[in-house]
């Protein structure tokens, strides 16, 4: 701002002392006469002014062509000058309006013209990292996977690229389903930028599903410290790790690490059903009850499952029924209209033999919500309390097209699991089972279990009492059941070979004529 004043107070002043001196011209009484060669030129006040203009215009002009040619020169000489700035400008202008084209047609879903307005914006631009990106993205949009990957390595030259170039080459050996140079791609990725959240979650989940949990525990670690990922959301995923963790070492036949590594899941999330029974069996191998008891009852508050009542049943495996059934209490008061807790009581009771106790614990669940374990159980009672076979058959023969109750469900897919797991084993997501009832097919069952009623009978009516009393172990009541099917197929299976061996007998003893 301040060359601009002091330009315009130069030209104030020359315009200033170029009207002085016309007015000084116009006053004066002579003019100006020059002698050249032997002839006078003479010229009055206002010729003079005019010539003295005339002259200055001159003088400007010829400067001007003097720089003009100088520049031409340099032009050619491939210096910088106005004219190749002029040049620059319009290749800049043509490139910046090639690569907008080329974006537009990216968003629109024209790889090829995508590829083809990047190319043209090259040559104008002559900036690579600009146009590489979008020539790759067209190249894998057009299903031309090989350009792209040339255009990916190109960008891993440049420090300000690499990251790009790393990224691109990842999801390309994702979508070919090459995990392991993935991993190792988002390894690289990761240190390059650490704050980046998809390559966080790629490389956690890659991590994962390879079983690093180590590696797992300190990428999530990341995810907290840059902010992308909830405290509590933390807590939960880092106890899954350390309880896979400790499975792992289970497996390697460590013991003693183990154990630590399970407690220290069960600390950092309490509610996690897994951990706490692997650290409740892991203080009860060292004589550690009372601590095993208080981690089992507070995962218990959290939600009933049938895991923590078998390891609640471990605390004293060589107790008596009755006297299960009256330390179970300690459970079955926490939740005592839970599903669950109905169901053990009517179980632990089964166990006891106390079958109208067991049938006043279940209820009326067999009518409100049955499935495969409540029609067990009811067949059990039946048996135990004297009912006729056909009606313990009706009751299983119920079970077999009945829903199976809460499993290990995926969130993210819907697939059921028999067991816990981090990782679901069909999606591959990380920390999304959880112990619900799977949603039902709609489809139709098999015509073998809709026939199987009108084969051995349908259950007979009984009487709904009020609830009690449960426990796990149904199959020394159901035996009979079973050995009496097996033993009428036997039956059935001798006859017929005896059958078979007696035609054998007459045919043998024919005499041919």
């Amino acid at each position: 701002m301040l060359w601009s004043l002091i330009k315009i107070l130069i030209f104030v002043v020359l315009v200033a002392a170029l009207t002085l001196g016309a007015g000084y011209l116009l006053e004066t009484e002579g003019g100006i006469q020059i002698t050249a060669g032997g002839t006078e030129i003479t010229f009055g006040p206002l010729e003079s002014v005019i010539a003295a203009v005339v002259l200055l215009v001159g003088v400007w002009i010829f400067l001007k062509l003097a720089s003009l040619l100088v520049a031409v020169l340099r032009f050619l000489n491939g210096d910088e000058t106005a004219i190749s700035r002029y040049f620059d400008r319009n290749r800049e202008r043509n490139g910046y309006k090639a690569l907008t084209e080329g974006l537009m047609a990216l968003a629109s879903g024209e790889g090829r013209v995508a590829m083809a307005k990047a190319a043209k914006a090259e040559r104008y631009l002559q900036k690579p990292e600009l146009t590489d990106l979008i020539t790759a993205q067209a190249a894998e949009m057009s299903g031309d996977t090989k350009k792209a990957e040339e255009v990916y390595k190109r960008l891993l030259k440049t420090d300000t690229t690499r990251f790009v170039g790393v990224r691109g080459i990842m999801k390309q050996r994702l979508a070919a389903g090459d995990t392991e140079t993935a991993l190792k791609l988002a390894e690289r990725a990761f240190a390059i930028r650490p704050k980046h959240e998809e390559v966080q979650d790629v490389l956690l989940k890659l991590q994962a599903g390879n079983a690093d949990w180590e590696g797992a525990r300190k990428t999530l670690a990341a995810k907290l410290k840059h902010g992308t990922l909830p405290r509590d959301v933390h807590r939960r995923r880092d106890a899954i790790m350390a309880l896979s963790q400790a499975k792992d070492i289970l497996d390697e036949g460590k013991s003693i690490e183990a154990r630590e590594a399970a407690i220290e899941a069960n600390r950092l999330s309490p509610d996690l059903i897994p951990a706490a029974c692997m650290s409740a069996r892991a203080l009860i191998e060292q004589g550690k009850k009372r601590p095993a008891l208080r981690i089992l009852k507070k995962a218990w508050e959290v939600q009933p499952h049938p895991d923590l009542a078998a390891v609640f049943a471990e605390l004293e495996p060589d107790e008596t029924p009755e006297a299960r059934l009256k330390r179970f209490q300690l459970l079955f008061a926490i939740h005592p209209e839970h599903r669950e807790t109905l169901l053990l009581k009517a179980e632990l009771n089964i166990a006891a033999e106390d079958f109208p106790g067991a049938r006043r614990a279940l209820g009326d669940l067999a009518e409100t919500d049955p499935d495969a374990r409540v029609l067990t159980i009811m067949a059990a009672v039946e048996r135990g309390e004297g009912a006729s076979d056909d009606v313990v058959k009706g009751w299983l023969t119920r079970a077999l097209s009945a829903p199976r109750g809460p499993q290990w469900v995926c969130d993210s897919c819907n697939n059921i699991q028999s067991e816990w797991t981090p990782v679901c084993t069909n999606c591959g997501s990380l920390d999304t089972l959880s112990w619900t009832t799977p949603p039902q097919a709609e489809i139709s069952m098999p015509a073998g279990a809709t026939m199987l009623p009108l084969i051995v009978g349908d259950p007979e009516p009984e009487p709904v009492e009020e609830p009690e009393t449960e426990t796990p172990t149904l199959v020394e009541v159901l035996d009979p059941v079973v050995e009496e099917d097996v033993v009428e197929a036997q039956a059935s299976d001798d006859s017929e070979t005896a059958s078979d061996e007696a035609d054998k007998d007459k045919l043998e003893n024919v005499t041919p004529r």
